[in-house]
């Protein structure tokens, strides 16, 4: 029987982590759910605990993308084959947990499925500020070049990987702009990908670390983080593997 978890990095999000632990549970039983608490100064580890999940503290905060690792290392460690991202800010609706599982299932191929807002046919739900969906876009079409396939929603956070996913973020994922360059990764590890609809909220509490008058700076810095990324050496990950063999991989 597989071993499923909900990864659930969160910064200071005391005011809705226990309902985001919560629609977990109550819509994708089957997962256990681990909160990475990354440095927060706050409650939120203790109301990540109360509300049913085990929590991994950082003592500062590391940011996103090694609170993202640190979840995927904790699912190598504990033995879990399926592990699916979700923020702890409440914007991922977890009742389609198993669509994203059900798509992983029945594709053997795909080793990652992510959540995308833009594939939604009634258009309905949250698809972030006007200036940030023009640097999406751009970075869709970027990412879809590159990878020669399609890529609608590249800053998604909302992604389930298999084992062989899981055994690579566990050993290198990026930190800077880790959505993004996650999907050069996938790619360059010749891992397979795909995408279904999903509806997303506006964040449940606190405020995003990217306003709006930071959207063309933030752009600016992703695009020059993929073309780093398209020439960065990475570990070749093969699966099983204990520890990481260097390796350039073409994109």
């Amino acid at each position: 029987m597989s071993k499923l978890l909900a990864i659930v990095p969160a910064y200071n999000e005391v005011g809705c982590i226990a309902a985001t632990v919560g629609d977990i549970r109550a819509n994708a039983p089957g997962f256990d759910v681990v909160v990475i608490d990354d440095g927060s100064t706050d409650d939120t580890a203790r109301a990540a605990e109360a509300a049913g999940a085990r929590v991994v503290r950082h003592p500062f905060n590391l940011g996103i993308g090694g609170a993202v690792q640190s979840g995927y290392q904790f699912a190598l460690e504990h033995g879990y084959d399926v592990a699916v991202q979700v923020d702890g800010d409440g914007q991922h609706d977890a009742g389609h947990i198993p669509e994203l599982l059900h798509r992983l299932r029945s594709r053997p191929e795909v080793n990652m499925v992510t959540g995308s807002r833009f594939l939604a046919d009634d258009g309905h739900g949250y698809r972030s500020s006007a200036s940030r969906r023009v640097g999406i876009r751009l970075f869709a079409r970027v990412l879809s070049f590159f990878t020669r396939r399609p890529v609608t929603d590249p800053t998604s956070g909302f992604r389930m990987t298999d084992r062989r996913g899981i055994e690579l973020f566990a050993r290198d994922y990026p930190h800077d702009y880790p959505e993004v360059e996650a999907v050069l990764m996938v790619h360059a590890h010749r891992l397979d990908s795909c995408e279904v609809p999903v509806r997303m909220r506006e964040r449940q509490a606190g405020r995003s670390s990217i306003g709006s008058t930071q959207s063309a700076y933030y752009m600016i810095k992703v695009l020059l983080a993929i073309f780093v990324g398209l020439l960065r050496t990475r570990p070749h990950i093969q699966p099983g593997d204990d520890a990481p063999v260097a390796a350039e991989q073409g994109i």
